[in-house]
């Protein structure tokens, strides 16, 4: 039998679009005499849909999308793709299932039983799981179709690690049903190390059961969600008959009897390029997706700035993206240099904008200027310039139509070392689940590997980084250092250890104010700008803190 593995980038909730997308790649599946086109979970609707699955007709009018999409695929090639599906399930419930296509009918319906519901997922508000599991007989193969989740049973970073909702093992289950061929169609999200984890997960089924493997994953960026792709096939020897490429839409047809293990591993050998690419992709199709084909950004001369000006220029082209520096009474001439020549560099529109006539207008305003005055250079005026930037950078988004893109590290946004409404603005966080060390890393990994030039100007890497907002200002005069800081943020966010356990490991007390921070913080975060998920716990809808508590740390 020849596959096609359709890594496909949909649309959320663009049913139409979705569906081309099917039938184009069908069209490509029968050129290279394919017999079975596999395609990801929720091709139909996009993943994840959200609450459109609550909305009235949603789920009927992807039911109906197959009707008619089965009435127009050619009938010498079998389609397996995944949708929501009210089909054969109790009133006002919704199914994620997948459906087989063959023959001018859909001829069979999975749907997943195992329905996460933990960090970013939510499918069990929405979703009905399946009663049962069985294999799908496909031209005299029986097939294991199982859609996500459903290959994880029994991994540590699941719900099903010990079994507690006395759920089976979905791919034992077809196995000992007679499936000769696994296939999982896959909505799984990007996370640092992601690929390798998913294939050590396939090896370890084909292992256990001595049978070929497809998995196909969807591919893009969907608001806060990237889907790397890294589609693959192993054959029943554990062997990797075929990867497609991270971060791209593609199709490739093989013949799992006739393909040798050539294929390289879904492993990237340099995490800096996988966190990279996930960045460009997630803000190339935010952008494209809801309809920006600009952006602007303020242009500090510090390397988160150039980073994210970076990343702008190749999601939506050097020729769209519009650099502003705004040089305050505390700008040294270094940084406005710096921002030139990275523009310069990029090949981005630049512009040089001084705010000190707008900022000695606030010292000169009743009842505001004396209030400035009685703290000069304290927190107000540092956040006062900051937000005068900010509107400096709406102003142009408003008039010309661009999104702005806010700039902030996950360091700085753990602790509060950013301005509502001043450098947290914007429609866009582009950095916000990198810490400060992954942001030098990536620029340095841009500058060496992916450019091979100078691009960010080493200036910028090499100095200590400043918000510049205050005579002599460096972050070290606040911040614990950068690797000391990101370590502890690392262990109480991604691994939510205790103040008691990291206090083992670093000074206590400063365990403690990053502590206090990070949850003081909370109300700060709650009102900026969606960003891209990169870690296993991104500030966003997989991680959610209440803001008004108290929490004594022991």
């Amino acid at each position: 039998m020849k596959i096609a593995l359709a890594q496909l980038n949909p649309i959320v909730g663009d049913l139409r679009g979705n569906v081309r997308l099917v039938q184009e790649a069908a069209e490509a599946a029968q050129q290279q005499d394919a017999d079975l086109l596999v395609c990801p979970e929720l091709i139909v609707s996009g993943y994840p849909p959200k609450d459109l699955l609550l909305r009235e007709g949603f789920a009927a009018a992807c039911d109906q999308a197959v009707q008619d999409l089965s009435k127009s695929l050619p009938s010498s090639l079998g389609v397996l793709l995944g949708h929501p599906s009210q089909s054969g399930v109790p009133a006002g419930r919704t199914a994620n299932a997948a459906s087989l296509i063959a023959d001018g009918a859909i001829t069979a319906t999975v749907q997943k039983l195992l329905l996460p519901n933990y960090d970013v997922f939510d499918e069990r508000r929405y979703f009905r799981p399946a009663d049962r599991v069985q294999p799908l007989t496909f031209r005299g193969c029986k097939l294991g179709v199982h859609i996500c989740e459903d290959a994880w049973w029994g991994q540590p970073e699941t719900p099903y690690h010990d079994d507690p909702l006395g759920l089976p093992d979905p791919v034992a289950e077809l196995a000992q049903q007679g499936a000769e061929l696994f296939i999982n169609l896959s909505a799984s999200p990007f996370e640092r190390d992601k690929p390798h984890r998913r294939t050590e997960l396939i090896s370890h089924h084909v292992t256990r059961w001595q049978r070929p493997f497809i998995f196909v994953n969807q591919v893009g960026g969907n608001d806060d969600l990237i889907f790397d792709g890294n589609s693959f096939a192993m054959n029943s020897r554990g062997e990797l008959v075929t990867h497609l490429p991270g971060f791209q839409s593609q199709l490739r047809v093989i013949d799992l009897d006739a393909a040798s293990n050539s294929a390289s591993s879904a492993a990237t050998a340099h995490h800096a390029a996988d966190l990279l690419d996930a960045l460009v992709l997630g803000l190339r199709d935010y952008c494209r997706k809801s309809g920006f084909t600009d952006c602007v950004l303020g242009l500090s001369g510090g390397i988160d700035s150039a980073l994210a000006c970076y990343i702008a220029a190749q999601a939506v082209g050097s020729q769209h993206v519009h650099g502003i520096a705004m040089p305050s009474r505390y700008s040294s001439q270094h940084s406005i240099d710096d921002a030139r020549k990275l523009a310069e560099n990029i090949g981005v529109d630049f512009a040089i904008v001084p705010i000190d006539d707008m900022h000695r207008a606030y010292e000169a305003t009743p009842t505001i200027g004396p209030d400035l005055a009685s703290q000069p250079q304290g927190l107000a005026d540092q956040n006062l310039q900051a937000r005068i930037r900010g509107a400096l950078v709406m102003t142009r988004s408003n008039r010309h139509g661009w999104i702005a893109l806010a700039t902030g590290n996950k360091s700085e946004l753990a602790v509060g070392y950013c301005t509502l409404y001043g450098d947290m603005c914007g429609g866009f966080a582009v950095l916000s689940d990198l810490y400060k060390r992954d942001v030098y890393a990536i620029s340095e990994y841009i500058n060496a590997k992916r450019e091979g030039r100078e691009v960010i100007p080493v200036s910028t890497i090499t100095k200590a980084p400043s918000a510049e907002l205050a005579p002599n200002q460096f972050d070290q005069d606040t911040l614990p250092p950068y690797p000391v800081l990101d370590a502890i943020l690392e262990g109480l966010i991604e691994r939510e250890e205790s103040v008691a356990q990291l206090s083992l490991s670093y000074p206590p007390d400063v365990v403690r104010w990053v502590a206090t921070k990070l949850d003081r913080n909370e109300f700060k975060r709650r009102q900026m700008p969606p960003g891209i998920k990169l870690s296993t716990r991104a500030f966003g809808s997989g991680r959610r803190m209440p803001i008004a508590a108290r929490f004594e740390f022991t």
